[in-house]
């Protein structure tokens, strides 16, 4: 049984976490499984979408700490990591790094690993039974997957420290209250939902759609002059695309656009 499973509709991939008996926890071979399929999908000029969702009650409950202190797992036979670990093909630095957007289907409970991989995701929608469990430091670690990057800047500093210090689990309300979440639905309507909005961006113009994603990405470390500059040199490619004569020409019409990627 594949550990990661992805199916491919309407420019849409949606790519789930497989391990349900195991609370979708992450093995070594399950990392290496995931960046790849990140990476395909985003090199993929058809898909302009791509859904991360858990089979069964859990999301992802964080990496199998079984697997990681084997001799094939992330410690290599023991619970420390790699210090010569290639960060970038870890799926977290992946999921940042390609210009596809991508949206987490929150199913259930996400703990560790699995709060920092939904908090990755550029849009995130929960159904009701959804929980994120900043469980580190009560487990002796830090949020080892980008959650430290992450969480200042979704929550803002003072938030992020009361929910990391005190290894807080926030159900799928208050995620919704802070804003960890863009929308809570039930659980029966979650995938619905993230096809629907999935399906909306699809329709958009992919190329400017991915450089918006790289824009705001690098505007998260620059000034605003330099920002504004990097954005000018974006946009003189973009008008010269089939895609921006598509999307003049049918506002003129008052039609919907038929954008190609090109």
């Amino acid at each position: 049984m594949a550990e990661i499973t992805i199916e491919s509709s309407a420019h849409v991939a949606t790519l789930t976490l497989n391990r349900p008996q195991a609370m979708n926890t992450i093995s070594q071979s399950m990392l290496s499984a995931l960046s790849s399929q990140l990476l395909a999908c985003d090199a993929d000029p058809e898909i302009r979408a791509i859904i991360i969702t858990g089979a069964g009650r859990a999301f992802c409950a964080g990496l199998d700490l079984q697997d990681a202190a084997s001799a094939e797992g992330v410690g290599r036979g023991g619970f420390a990591l790699q210090p010569t670990m290639d960060l970038k093909t870890f799926p977290p630095n992946v999921l940042h790094h390609i210009d596809t957007p991508s949206i987490c289907a929150l199913n259930g409970g996400a703990a560790g690993f699995g709060m920092d991989l939904a908090l990755g995701c550029d849009i995130r929608v929960a159904g009701r039974s959804a929980k994120l469990a900043a469980a580190f430091t009560k487990r002796g670690v830090v949020p080892e997957s980008g959650g430290t990057w992450l969480l200042p800047r979704l929550l803002g500093w003072a938030r992020a420290c009361d929910i990391v210090f005190r290894g807080q689990t926030l159900d799928a309300q208050r995620c919704l209250e802070l804003g960890l979440v863009n929308q809570l639905v039930d659980d029966a309507e979650l995938m619905a939902t993230a096809r629907e909005l999935a399906g909306e961006i699809a329709s958009c113009a992919p190329l400017a759609v991915q450089a918006s994603k790289r824009m705001m990405r690098a505007a998260l470390t620059e000034g605003f002059d330099a920002h504004t500059e990097r954005v000018y040199l974006q946009t003189l490619p973009l008008l010269g695309s089939e895609d921006f004569k598509e999307g003049f020409s049918a506002f003129l019409e008052k039609r919907a656009p038929q954008f190609t990627g090109k």
